[in-house]
C-alpha cells in the first residue's frame, strides 16, 4: 500500500473499523493485568475537543458537564482495583454512578466499620448488598456449564442488582426450553431475569464497499494496532487465512484466532502496511489517538467506531457476561449500550483515550437500538503475548 497520509489509506490499513476515543494516558503491553500499575490511568491529557463533541451529543451533556464526567470516570477507574482490595472478602462488585459521578462499591454485612470508612474515605460510596462478588461469580461459573436454547441471550453477575441476570429473548420468554433453562439457573444462586428485544448475533457481513477488511466473503473491522498488527473478533476468520485491505491489497494473514467460547483473533501486518496508535473518527469525530488499556468499570461512558455505522457512543452494562450465539457459548465478554450492525465486528470499543475491547455481536441495529458485546482487550493482548500500539 503507497503511502498517502495518515488518512483513508493508512488509518483503513491498521483500524478500519475500530476506534476508542480519546482521554486518559497510560500505556499497556500484553503483559499488563487490568489492574496493573502499567495499565490503571495516570494523570491524564486533556480530553481532545472531538471525544467532547461527541459525549455532548450522544448523551445531550454541556461542555462543562462533559468534562465532568470524563474526569469522574477517569478518577473511578483509577480507583476500583484499590477498591476492591479494601473490601476483601466482604466485596461485592463496583459500579460508576452516573448521577454522583462516583465509583460505588457494594459489600456484604461481613464489612468491618473500619473497612467502610475507607472505602468513603477513599471517595467511593458505599452500598451494603447481601452476596458477594465470589458467591455470584460461583453462581455464574453453574450456570455456564448449561445448555442453554436459542431464547437465552446471555448471562453475567450485575453489582447493582447484585445477582447473576440472565437475558432471555421477549418473544421466546414462554418457550418451554427457556423456562426450563431459567429454572435450573435460578437453582444455580441468586438470579433477576430480564427481556430483550431481539436475539444476539455476530456482526461479520458479506462483502461491500467501504473501510473494510475482507477474509474470503466476510467484511469485518479491525479494532486496535498492536506491534506487528492488529487484533479483531475471531469469527472474522481462521488461523493462516488471508486478509486484504480497503483497497484489495494483501495485509497479512489470522495468526491466532479463537471462536466460540473467545470471540478474538490477531493479524499480522507486512507488504506495505504499517502500524499506528489511531483510529477512525468516520468524519464524526477527528481520527483518535489510543493511550493505554485501562479498563472502564460498569456505568462509563463508551464509544465504538466500525465500518458499516462509524461512530457512536453508550455505557458499559455488564462484564463478563456468557453470550450465547448460535454458534456456540462465548464467555467473558463485556456488555454496552452502544449499537452496531453487520460489518462493525472486530472493531474498536474506547473509553476516554483508553482500549477497551474489539466488537463481537449484539442484538438490533443503529436505527431502532440494541445492545453489544466486546471482547475485553487486555485479555487478547495476554493470550498472543502483543503488546499495543499506543500513542
Amino acid at each position: 500500500m503507497r503511502r498517502t497520509g495518515l488518512t483513508r489509506a493508512c488509518v483503513a490499513a491498521l483500524f478500519m473499523i475500530g476506534s476508542w476515543a480519546a482521554a486518559g494516558t497510560l500505556p499497556a503491553s500484553a503483559q499488563n493485568a487490568p489492574d496493573s500499575p502499567a495499565t490503571r490511568a495516570a494523570d491524564s491529557a486533556p480530553a481532545s475537543t472531538a471525544l467532547l463533541d461527541a459525549m455532548q451529543r450522544d448523551f445531550g451533556l454541556t461542555l462543562a458537564e462533559a468534562q465532568g464526567r470524563l474526569a469522574a470516570e477517569r478518577a473511578a477507574t483509577e480507583l476500583a482495583p484499590e477498591a476492591r482490595r479494601t473490601a476483601g472478602s466482604a466485596y461485592g462488585g463496583a459500579w460508576f454512578d452516573a448521577r454522583s459521578e462516583k465509583l460505588t462499591v457494594a459489600v456484604t454485612d461481613d464489612a468491618d466499620v473500619s473497612t467502610v470508612r475507607a472505602l468513603r474515605a477513599s471517595g467511593a460510596a458505599v452500598r451494603t448488598v447481601e452476596h458477594s462478588a465470589k458467591e455470584l461469580d460461583a453462581a455464574k461459573s453453574r450456570i455456564d456449564r448449561l445448555d442453554a436454547p436459542s431464547g437465552v441471550n446471555s448471562w453475567s453477575v450485575d453489582p447493582i442488582a447484585n445477582s447473576v441476570v440472565v437475558n432471555v429473548v421477549d418473544a421466546q420468554r414462554a418457550d418451554n426450553d427457556v423456562r426450563r433453562f431459567v429454572a435450573k439457573a435460578r437453582a444455580a444462586g441468586p438470579v433477576t431475569v430480564r427481556t430483550v428485544a431481539g436475539q444476539a448475533g455476530t456482526f461479520a457481513a458479506g462483502t461491500v464497499g467501504g473501510d473494510p477488511y475482507y477474509t474470503g466473503n466476510v467484511r469485518c473491522s479491525i479494532g486496535f494496532s498492536v506491534h506487528g498488527g492488529f487484533v479483531t473478533a475471531g469469527h472474522c476468520g481462521g488461523v493462516g487465512q488471508q486478509v486484504r485491505g480497503w483497497d484489495g491489497s494483501y495485509i497479512g494473514n489470522f495468526q491466532g484466532s479463537s471462536f466460540p467460547g473467545n470471540d478474538y483473533a490477531w493479524v499480522n501486518v507486512g507488504s506495505g502496511w504499517w502500524t499506528v496508535p489511531v483510529v477512525l473518527g468516520w468524519g464524526t469525530v477527528p481520527d483518535q489517538l489510543v493511550r493505554g488499556s485501562a479498563e472502564a468499570p460498569v456505568g462509563a461512558s463508551i464509544c465504538r467506531s466500525g465500518s458499516t455505522t462509524h461512530w457512536h457512543c453508550g455505557r458499559v452494562l455488564a462484564k463478563n457476561e456468557t453470550v450465547n450465539y448460535s454458534q456456540g457459548a462465548v464467555h467473558q465478554m463485556t456488555k454496552t449500550s452502544v449499537c452496531a450492525e453487520g460489518g462493525d465486528s472486530g472493531g474498536s470499543f474506547i473509553s476516554g483515550d483508553q482500549a477497551q475491547g474489539v466488537t463481537s455481536g449484539g442484538w438490533g441495529n443503529c436505527s431502532g437500538g440494541g445492545e453489544t458485546w466486546f471482547q475485553p482487550v487486555n485479555e487478547i493482548l495476554n493470550r498472543y503475548g502483543l503488546t499495543l500500539h499506543t500513542a
